[in-house]
């Protein structure tokens, strides 16, 4: 993948919630293999923002552009191939409880558009590793720690080898020492080409892990140099 290769532009972009203006005149451009925090309080647009991104709220103002695709003028059956090409991440993991963890990866693959058997298989296998969870793949998600289960959800992100990962306070429900090794594993996959924006509230994620920094604060999307600005 080119470095510099833009993926997301965003420019005097309004995001709504209800008929509510959640964040307006965001200018925003992501590159690929760039790793982006979202900071900001609880209720300040981030995960609204994220949203916006694959598709699940509709860009009404501005433009803004993902990965090629129009998102003013997004046909509702392209909505699947541009999510196709971005992993998202959820706080609350959304994993399917009465399968293993393998069996989730599966799903995934079958859902869009994967046939061949040892090709899944074989695709399972390489994310597990990746995520460090090959020997845990038989597990259903209650037998697994939230950490570990975390780690199955990034796993299903990276299938379909996506351009972005959009993590959406990825260590929200998790301890310290184990929101570390997620924030280190994402990145480590972003080391490897795919770029990855983080919202997050944990400001020594920001400051242990490098990355650009954009806080939302008073319906504006803004760069900041430091978490302390």
């Amino acid at each position: 993948m080119e470095e510099n290769k833009l993926l997301i532009r965003y420019d005097n972009v309004e995001v709504c919630r209800k008929e509510l203006v959640v964040l307006k005149e965001v200018d925003f451009k992501l590159y690929a293999g760039e790793f982006v925090y979202f900071i900001g309080r609880v209720g300040s647009g981030k995960s609204s923002l994220l949203k916006t991104m694959y598709a699940d709220i509709p860009v009404t103002q501005g433009d803004a552009s993902v990965l090629g695709y129009d998102m003013r003028a997004l046909r509702r059956r392209d909505i699947p191939l541009l999510r196709r090409q971005i992993g998202i991440v959820f706080q609350d993991f959304q994993l399917l409880t009465d399968r293993s963890a393998n069996e989730n990866l599966q799903f995934v693959l079958k859902a869009t558009g994967w046939k061949d058997k040892i090709e899944i298989e074989e695709r399972v296998r390489e994310v597990l590793i990746q995520v460090g969870m090959e020997k845990k793949a038989y597990k259903m998600p209650h037998e697994l720690s939230g950490g570990e289960q975390q780690r199955i959800v990034i796993a299903r992100a990276l299938l379909n080898r996506p351009q972005i990962i959009l993590a959406d306070e990825p260590t929200g429900n998790l301890d310290p020492q184990t929101g570390e090794q997620i924030v280190s594993l994402l990145h480590d996959i972003c080391r490897s080409g795919t770029a990855v924006i983080m919202t997050t509230h944990n400001h020594h994620w920001v400051e242990s892990f490098p990355g650009r920094i954009f806080k939302c604060t008073g319906k504006k999307l803004l760069p900041v140099e430091s978490v302390r600005e």
